[in-house]
């Protein structure tokens, strides 16, 4: 191990300073995260930023939050009104704001204007407020912001790569003014969320779940890339549409895009080093598979659609065990959907299967079927089938749709990745309950409108007998005079922590049983109150602590396997972790 450690820094010598990859991360040049809220640290940019200059630099603006003293060092003098307000104060004004604007997009739109112009008040508002502000920076309101993503472009966040940069993306890369990058989170806008083909407007995503990042799992603003590759859309609409921001042609596939897409990953590796973390999120199925494949062993690479989802579905399963009993290999699981969420949550749920009982994969995965828009997955549908499906095609008759699938599978688990919306139709939820006590319903389709049902449906339709989860925020729903309250499968709850665990380690790949290790913290943080809510997920207001213990989990696997290359292993990864976490408390000027 270590000799491949020695070659990996060796290789990377030429490129980076060994400095910015100490300690899994950045070097913190200028202490602006070691300090403690009442040290001083200097507002560089690339020179000290003062006057007019330092009100326009998101990173260091705090708006009428300058104290007397700061106004006369910075030049500030006359270009803010004479009142001082605290960042609490400031907090409070917003919120107000916030909660005055009838329409999501609003919101959205005011959060991003706010990220833009005050770094810290943005993620201070964020982190305090979770449970209000994430379905507004997050889903189900970022898929509405990317199909309006050409309309409401103010403000260029990351970098846009398109055909027009071929063979000089490494070049684009160092147009970006960080130079110490963490995490990249890319997409090449072909399949976002349940809402398809958007193109270049599919920025919303890798900025939206990078503001996660920092928000809730502490990885500083600075460390963060949010990229789009343009390589065309297929979208009508769109390239007939005036304000549309991307390429107008046809997407590029085949060797054409394969030769594109490896051109970036070098380019990365190159610029940023060994160990930064690039995510692939909102690829179609057939890229998602072979990029994770291809690169999987020589990146640090994480799909969030295949192996988030996975990750977050499982800690919910294994949660959901003690209010249904028994083990995972005593159930039985039918999905919907087979595409990457349904067969990465299928995979991973065998591997945890074989990890408990020591069973081979194979035959684990017979407890798992899965329906596509042909059917039942079978073996007699072999030979036509995707490579990525044919694992799941076991022996039984042809059946045609979903609810012939529940009437013969007769499941205990039914999960809905299809991003198609009520497929879940009555008939099939109320199967379900006659084939269970308490059958598990798990709607993960995203936005709202494509959930394959509501909560209230799942709960009435089983007279409140469902263990019910979906991937878009429910509200409450009370059924004869008892309260239920839905719980959120939110990849959310896990590549924050994921991401955090894999940067505080220096890890350098990525293996399923970090996936596995991220599932079971996950899951050991839900409270017997949360149970007794019927919840099979922690509140998201403890986001910070949850992801802390996630990271820990996942960075303990690293150095078990070999993987981790900050050394020596820190003696309480929690609290490393937590030591590690960026704070967006106003800091104070010299």
């Amino acid at each position: 191990m270590e000799s491949t450690l020695k070659g990996i820094r060796e290789e990377g010598a030429s490129v980076l300073d060994p400095k910015s990859t100490v300690g899994g991360g950045v070097e913190d040049v200028y202490g602006e995260d070691r300090a403690t809220e009442e040290q001083f640290v200097t507002p560089w940019t690339l020179s000290v930023a003062s006057g007019y200059t330092l009100l326009r630099n998101p990173v260091y603006n705090k708006g009428l939050g300058f104290t007397e003293k700061e106004r006369d060092a910075h030049y500030l003098r006359g270009l803010l009104p004479p009142a001082i307000v605290s960042q609490e104060l400031q907090e409070k004004k917003l919120m107000h704001n916030l909660r005055q604007y009838e329409v999501p997009l609003q919101r959205y739109m005011a959060m991003m204007d706010l990220q833009v112009r005050n770094e810290r008040l943005f993620y201070k508002l964020l982190i305090d407020n979770v449970e209000e502000l994430l379905p507004v920076v997050y889903t189900p309101t970022v898929g509405e912001a990317c199909q309006k993503y050409g309309c409401i472009f103010r403000h260029p966040q990351g970098l846009y790569i398109s055909l027009k940069e071929k063979g000089k993306i490494l070049e684009v890369l160092k147009n970006w003014p960080q130079r110490t990058i963490q995490v990249i989170v890319v997409t090449d806008g072909e399949r976002i969320l349940g809402l398809g083909d958007l193109g270049c407007q599919g920025m919303g995503i890798p900025v939206g779940k990078l503001a996660l990042y920092t928000a809730l799992g502490g990885l500083r603003p600075s460390a963060c890339l949010p990229i789009t590759i343009d390589v065309g859309t297929n979208n009508e609409s769109l390239l007939k549409d005036d304000f549309y921001i991307g390429l107008r042609q046809k997407r590029a596939t085949g060797q054409e895009y394969a030769d594109f897409l490896h051109e970036f990953m070098t380019a990365v590796k190159q610029n940023y080093g060994e160990k930064v973390l690039i995510q692939f999120e909102d690829f179609a199925n057939h890229n998602a598979f072979e990029l994770l494949a291809k690169y999987g062993t020589t990146h640090l690479v994480f799909n969030d659609d295949i192996q988030g989802t996975a990750s977050v579905v499982l800690a919910g399963l294994v949660a959901a065990l003690k209010l249904v009993g028994g083990s995972l290999t005593e159930h039985t699981f039918l999905f919907l959907g087979a595409g990457e969420a349904g067969t990465g949550i299928a995979e991973l749920i065998a591997l945890e299967m074989s990890k408990r009982t020591k069973t081979p994969v194979e035959e684990c995965r017979k407890r798992i079927w899965l329906v596509d828009s042909k059917g039942l997955i079978v073996s007699s549908r072999k030979e036509s089938l995707q490579h990525f499906k044919k694992p799941w095609a076991h022996e039984h008759e042809p059946v045609k749709d979903l609810l012939g699938a529940v009437k013969a599978i007769k499941p205990t688990v039914l999960i809905g990745s299809s991003g198609v919306g009520k497929t879940f139709t009555k008939e099939v939820v109320e199967t379900m309950a006659s084939c269970n006590e308490k059958p598990i319903i798990l709607a993960l389709s995203n936005p709202t409108s494509q959930s394959e049902c509501t909560a209230e449906e799942a709960y009435t339709w089983t007279q409140g007998r469902a263990i019910f989860a979906s991937g878009s925020p429910f509200d409450p729903v009370e059924f004869n005079g008892k309260i239920f309250v839905p719980g959120q499968a939110n990849n959310a709850y896990i590549f924050p922590g994921f991401g955090l665990g894999l940067v505080i380690s220096g890890a350098i790949r990525v293996h399923d049983d970090m996936l596995l290790a991220a599932s079971e913290a996950l899951a050991a943080q839900v409270t017997p109150e949360n149970f007794e809510k019927g919840l099979i997920y922690p509140p998201f207001t403890n986001i910070r602590k949850i992801s802390a213990n996630i990271a820990a989990n996942v960075a303990a696997k690293a150095y078990e396997l070999g993987l981790a290359s900050k050394l020596p292993r820190p003696e309480n990864l929690v609290k490393y972790a937590e030591s590690c976490m960026y704070t967006p408390v106003y800091r104070s000027y010299r």
